[in-house]
């Protein structure tokens, strides 16, 4: 019999993008080395193994659920992604003293620094100080516990060395993967979704409305400010922008940019991603995210020609400028003229879409990364 592992997340089936993508992937492939169990806010998507829906962003209703399934399930290691299943799961451990379970934690991002980052260019600077202190003490909490630490880029050990003065023995850099169905390169040409603005080169940018992340607002913003510029070349770029409903957009928007919304399968997800010409990644400065962006694997793997800003590349450090992608400055128009460029001269640059595909199907499925975090659950555990 395998040794059992639980883990315990914010996986929510309603929202499957983002946060929800790590754990749920990872769970999959993990199967080939533990018995797991998948412990998330909405599980009904988890169909490789047995699976609780806490229902609940409430810290006790993570710590009730989490004492249950250790007594039900008996985990050999609970493998706690986020903070508030981190806390709860260490709260819950010490409770069920006699519990010999043993706890790794996944850090997505570094909270604090985000929060900090957007502090002063967000509507309520307040709001964001206070998730600031809270994150930074829940965080801490985690980081002086002695658990190991998975981290899901380089970047957040680097922060909470200079955060807290401290790098946490046990740390370990594995970002995240992308799914198979992104990898395989087959397109079916009846099944093109732009067909209606060809002959213009369609930039597909993915900017879910996700809880608490204004990160992807500003993505949002700076997009509508990148097509307002290229308004012009209407029949050389449109862009189409992926998880987000022009309903919810208060500015102007100008016509050579659409608002898809939410898509309602992974099919058409998949195809939308395929058939798209350019790829962007539209983060300013203060758009931070701690942890690595799902969003630009997606784009690598799908073979897209990628344009973004540094902060855009956050927790992908190995792909590079004219190497992999364009990497532009942070201001609307440099991003607008590295975009126009991209889409005039696309033939040019097909050498560093198939480099950046190359460096993905090597190190960034997630078979490979669940392989990499079973050797750390194994090494980690008290066994």
């Amino acid at each position: 019999m395998g040794k059992r592992l639980l883990i315990v997340s914010t996986l929510d089936s309603s929202q499957p993008f983002g946060a929800f993508t790590r754990p749920f992937y990872l769970g999959q492939y993990l199967t080939k080395y533990f018995d797991v169990f998948q412990l998330g806010l909405d599980c009904s998507s988890v169909n490789y193994a047995p699976s609780f829906s806490v229902g609940s962003r409430s810290l006790k209703s993570y710590i009730q659920a989490i004492e249950k399934c250790i007594d039900e399930f008996s985990p050999d290691i609970v493998y706690a992604q986020e903070t508030l299943p981190g806390l709860a799961a260490l709260v819950s451990l010490k409770l069920r003293k006699r519990s010999s379970s043993s706890l790794v934690l996944d850090f997505h991002t570094f909270s604090p620094y985000e929060y900090w980052m957007r502090l002063f260019s967000v509507a309520n600077p307040f709001k964001e100080l206070a998730q600031c202190i809270k994150t930074y003490i829940a965080q801490g909490i985690l980081i002086f516990s002695g658990s190991p630490i998975i981290a899901a880029g380089e970047s957040i050990p680097k922060l909470i060395s200079q955060w807290y003065g401290k790098t946490p023995q046990q740390i370990y850099s594995i970002g995240n993967g992308v799914t198979e169905d992104l990898l395989n390169t087959e397109v079916f040409p009846d099944k093109n979704p732009y067909k209606e603005f060809k002959p213009a080169k369609i930039v597909v940018i993915i900017a879910p409305k996700t809880f608490q992340f204004p990160t992807n607002d500003m993505s949002v913003s700076m997009a509508i400010e990148v097509a307002k510029s290229l308004e012009s070349h209407q029949e050389k770029v449109h862009f189409v922008v992926i998880g987000r409903d022009s309903s919810n957009i208060s500015e102007p928007i100008p016509s050579n940019i659409s608002f898809l919304g939410f898509l309602p399968t992974r099919e058409d997800f998949v195809a939308h991603l395929k058939y798209a010409d350019i790829a962007l990644l539209p983060f300013s400065k203060q758009a931070v995210a701690g942890g690595a962006r799902n969003k630009a694997l997606d784009y690598f793997a799908s073979r897209k020609l990628v344009v973004s800003t540094p902060e855009g590349l956050r927790g992908l450090e190995e792909f590079r400028n004219l190497e992999h992608l364009l990497v532009t400055g942070y201001s609307s128009e440099e991003v607008a003229n590295t975009v126009l460029d991209a889409a005039s001269n696309i033939d040019k640059y097909q050498s560093l879409v198939d480099t950046a595909y190359t460096l993905i199907t090597e190190k960034y499925s997630w078979n490979a990364r669940a392989h990499n975090i079973a050797e750390i659950l194994m090494k980690t555990s008290a066994f």
